[in-house]
């Protein structure tokens, strides 16, 4: 497995969350380095503001992948998706985790904060160990989603 870097975020929510995983994958062999875009802190904020920031890291290549955390796992992802270049699965499980690499090559991942920690790593070690299937029907459903981010769908 090649060497990565690798951002998170979370909202007050998924912060405790975050913190573990970040403490846990600082000790991994395999990851280079990591960002913490935020939150920092238990106090509410909105998860807006730190999925902006770790999509910042991913298109600027400070990061190769995200891992982004708030409550369901659902908004932050979704506001990750607005991000041109960005492409978040949000998942619950490390089949749809390993899945969602093989098919779709997303370059970001996000999880609900009620997940138990030891299932978290899980996910998140699926996600950072599966690389892209590279077949051609994934090629091409990858290629019409670009399409639709540039709004050239026809």
């Amino acid at each position: 497995m090649k060497k990565i870097k690798i951002g998170f975020a979370a909202d007050h929510r998924g912060y405790e969350l975050k913190q573990q995983l970040i403490d846990y994958f600082k000790k991994q062999d395999y990851i280079i380095d990591i960002t913490d875009c935020g939150t920092n802190s238990n106090d509410a904020c909105d998860y807006p503001d730190y999925a902006y920031l770790l999509g910042k890291s991913i298109i600027t290549n400070e990061v190769d992948c995200g891992i982004a955390i708030c409550g369901s796992g659902i908004g932050i992802s979704i506001a990750l998706n607005k991000i041109k270049g960005v492409y978040c699965a949000k998942v619950s499980s490390a089949i749809e985790a390993q899945y969602a690499r093989l098919d779709n090559d997303p370059n970001c991942l996000a999880i609900s904060a009620t997940i138990p920690l030891k299932e978290a790593i899980l996910i998140v070690e699926t996600f950072l160990k599966t690389d892209f299937s590279n077949l051609e029907r994934h090629k091409l459903r990858i290629s019409k989603i670009k399409k639709i981010e540039e709004n050239l769908y026809d």
